[in-house]
């Protein structure tokens, strides 16, 4: 049995009759209702929502952005051209172990502390985080963000001072929160929380910081103690000064009223009883001297409640003394220790900073090496290796062209030396052919040979007379010779000028004698005078 598509069913079913024309209606219906509920779900299920601690980033297709991120709410995310991920927004807690830091005053302290930071929700900020952080676990984010902080918390500690560390926390976690904030920030992280667990330094020095200002208070206390009871014994001796003061006052006007009733009654006494003067004188000089002894007594007693009084308040500001004297002392010897504390913090502070100076300048002096050895030396050593390629090659090329032209010159010495060469054996093999056609008379040869080269000895000298100027000669003669002057003969002026002329030259026998030759006959003879005596 042959199996039917659903469509040869429906062909068949409507085939059949109007019964089966409705069932396929309601079959197309049924499958209608399921392709638009399908396509709705599908729709559906790319409408996203966003928790309210997380936040969603579409990234793909989204404009000029690289992503959009979406904090609440919900956002449709297209199929095929777009695709989303969320970011979690729960709190990282990150521990940073610092020891060691360097500050202001070179002192390494540790400051461990506990930081809690989370992706913002800024849009900026989200962002970043989304550029960043999406797709990395916890644990890397964590790494990330103790790097950046465990560094700005470096730098942090390298601007302050131990004294303002220890004292001025304010102004220390407001540096922290400034700092590594604006750092985190960077990558989509924001700062939350910052506990910072203790501080302490290798040297002791916050501890001989403590013990110093416990120290302070307590002398500060002590001295308190002794001025307050100093002003107490002060106080209470003047008191008792002002009232035996008092008392012996109210006993002076006392006496002094009594005195005075006395004396009225003695004065009315008298003027009554004049007649009883003896006994009046002796009574009276009696009383006198008993009110007189009792004066004394009052003055005597007075003055010694002074002198009690004085030697009590001498006696307490004694003890005051001794007291700010010990108190003093304490504080100079609390003074000496923590001198000595300073000194031994400051002493090992230096040996410590003069220490890790020596470390950095041996770093700086290699980085310095290494940094001279490559932008200058480097560069030096190459342009060396370039000049001296070059020198070579200059070299070289003076060499081949030195050689070329040696042997250049050397080929035209050597043409021209063969060239003199053939010139004189032809000269040679003329000269002999010239002594072997003159062998029946040798004297001839240099005869011709001399005549060969009169006309360049001729032209030689007249070289001597050629720059001779003469404008114009002019010669009146009357063909007659002065027998005067002459006595062999008359000759004309003209034929004495002339001669004189020639007779300037010399003479070309007289050149071919010092020569060694004989001119032929034809050119005459020269008379030699010297045989006949004449000078």
């Amino acid at each position: 049995m042959q199996s039917l598509s659903v469509f040869q069913h429906i062909a068949l079913a409507q085939n059949d009759g109007p019964f089966n024309g409705g069932l396929v209606a309601l079959i197309f219906g049924l499958i209608a209702l399921f392709l638009f509920f399908a396509v709705v779900a599908f729709w559906l299920s790319r409408f996203k929502r966003c928790p309210s601690n997380r936040i969603l980033v579409v990234y793909g297709k989204t404009g000029k952005q690289s992503a959009r991120c979406y904090h609440g709410g919900g956002v449709m995310v297209w199929p095929v051209v777009q695709d989303y991920a969320f970011l979690s927004l729960e709190p990282l807690v990150i521990d940073i172990p610092l020891e060691g830091a360097l500050s202001l005053n070179n002192i390494r302290v540790n400051v461990p502390a506990t930081f809690t930071v989370g992706i913002s929700t800024d849009p900026v900020l989200m962002n970043n985080a989304a550029e960043r952080l999406l797709g990395l676990p916890p644990q890397a984010i964590r790494e990330q963000a103790q790097d950046i902080i465990l560094g700005q918390l470096r730098l942090v500690i390298a601007t302050l001072t131990i004294e303002e560390i220890n004292k001025d926390r304010e102004k220390f976690m407001k540096l922290i929160n400034e700092n590594v904030a604006q750092e985190i920030n960077k990558i989509g992280l924001e700062l939350i929380n910052v506990n910072i667990r203790d501080i302490t330094d290798e040297s002791g020095y916050i501890v001989a910081i403590g013990q110093r200002a416990a120290a302070e208070a307590i002398n500060r206390a002590k001295v308190e103690v002794a001025q307050q009871e100093r002003e107490g014994a002060i106080g209470e001796a003047q008191a008792v000064r002002e009232r035996n003061v008092r008392v012996a006052e109210e006993r002076a006007l006392s006496d002094q009223g009594q005195k005075q009733a006395e004396q009225k009654k003695r004065v009315a006494i008298s003027a009554y009883e004049a007649e009883a003067v003896t006994g009046e004188v002796e009574a009276k000089r009696n009383q006198e001297i008993a009110a007189a002894e009792r004066t004394a007594e009052t003055v005597a007693a007075r003055k010694k409640a002074e002198q009690e009084q004085r030697i009590r308040v001498a006696q307490a500001e004694s003890l005051a003394v001794d007291g700010e004297n010990t108190s003093n002392a304490q504080i100079a010897e609390s003074n000496a220790k923590l001198a000595e504390i300073r000194a031994e913090a400051k002493r090992r502070a230096d040996v410590a900073s003069a220490k890790a100076i020596e470390a950095i300048m041996i770093a700086e002096r290699e980085q310095e090496l290494a940094h001279l050895a490559k932008t200058e030396l480097a560069p030096q050593e190459i342009e060396k290796k370039r000049i001296e390629i070059a020198a070579e090659a200059e070299a070289e090329k003076l060499r081949r062209e030195a050689r070329g032209q040696a042997d250049a010159i050397l080929a035209r010495y050597k043409a021209e030396a063969e060239g003199i060469q053939k010139v004189l054996e032809a000269k040679a093999e003329g000269y002999r052919q010239l002594v072997s056609a003159c062998a029946e008379n040798p004297q001839v040869a240099p005869t011709l040979l001399l005549i060969e080269k009169l006309p360049e000895l001729v032209a030689e000298q007249v070289k001597a007379i050629q720059n001779l100027k003469i404008d114009k000669i002019t010669v009146w003669d009357s063909g007659r010779g002065n027998p005067l002057l002459d006595g062999k003969g008359a000759r004309g002026t003209t034929a004495d000028f002339l001669s004189g002329l020639i007779g300037s030259l010399p003479p070309v026998h007289e050149l071919a004698r010092q020569a060694g030759i004989e001119l032929p006959g034809a050119l005459g003879k020269v008379r030699d005078d010297s045989a006949n005596g004449e000078s």
